[in-house]
């Protein structure tokens, strides 16, 4: 798809869906519903690029959230569904909702009354890891699952286009040290082209630049995957299992415990 791909999600909580990597999972969706806010503006982001706009419906109240979750989660019990994990996700980057703290606080709450076996995690691109109070968020959740695509300073900039030039490879690095032992750090590999310019993470140097930074982060797990759907930029390759699984055993053999998806 081109550069007109647009939001995915129109509600505040969707699904059930299955995740490759998380299992049954309900999201959560703290991003306006007819638009996208993201403190980055990846090339492979499945709901589209930021120029889209943040559309007209703005952030969910976070009450709005709360009645939405407790009623799809009663419905679901009452039907007998599975659920593995309630997962934040959706339209744009979810850490950036000023009462993400205490949506945390709710959506743990909630699982406790009606799935207390599932999981919550949150996906999120770290650039919010330099705030206590989301730090402190996340670290409530089972699954605190941070992005780091590249260690290469160009390269990150070319994938993932920070909207804000204070974000650095060094300084997310060094803020990531803060969940030594619990992060898990989800990076997405890929090879393409974006404007002309060749975008390519999976070579050795960005292989090794990697596995250097997660030894200052000190994972619990990485996280890697590939392109699966459509995305906002057309010349992005996918990188293939094999491939993954090559990398990902360079990584298990400097003491990472690597989940290919």
């Amino acid at each position: 798809m081109a550069e007109n791909q647009t939001v995915l999600f129109h509600s505040t909580v969707f699904g059930p869906i299955r995740s490759r990597r998380l299992g049954i999972s309900l999201g959560i969706n703290l991003s306006p519903d007819d638009g996208k806010v993201c403190s980055f503006d990846c090339l492979y982001c499945e709901a589209g690029y930021n120029r889209q706009g943040t559309g007209t419906t703005g952030l969910p109240p976070r009450q709005k959230v709360y009645n939405d979750l407790r009623s799809t989660l009663e419905r679901m019990r009452e039907e007998g569904m599975g659920l593995d994990v309630i997962t934040f996700s959706g339209n744009g980057e979810p850490t950036l909702h000023p009462d993400f703290p205490g949506i945390v606080d709710d959506v743990l709450a909630l699982r406790d009354e009606f799935y207390p076996d599932a999981k919550v995690s949150v996906l999120s691109n770290s650039t919010r890891i330099f705030t206590p109070a989301v730090c402190d968020a996340l670290d409530r959740v089972d699954n605190n699952i941070l992005k780091l695509d590249s260690a290469v300073e160009h390269t990150m900039r070319l994938i993932d286009r920070p909207t804000e030039k204070s974000f650095t490879v060094e300084r997310v690095v060094e803020g990531l040290k803060r969940f030594a032992g619990t992060a898990i750090i989800q990076t997405m590999m890929l090879r393409g082209e974006h404007g002309g310019e060749p975008i390519d993470n999976t070579t050795p140097e960005e292989v090794d630049a990697l596995i250097e930074a997660y030894r200052k982060i000190e994972p619990r797990e990485v996280m890697l995957y590939s392109i699966d759907r459509s995305t906002p930029e057309e010349h992005l390759q996918k990188v293939e299992r094999p491939e993954l699984e090559a990398i990902a055993a360079r990584m298990r053999e400097a003491g990472f415990n690597v989940l290919v998806s």
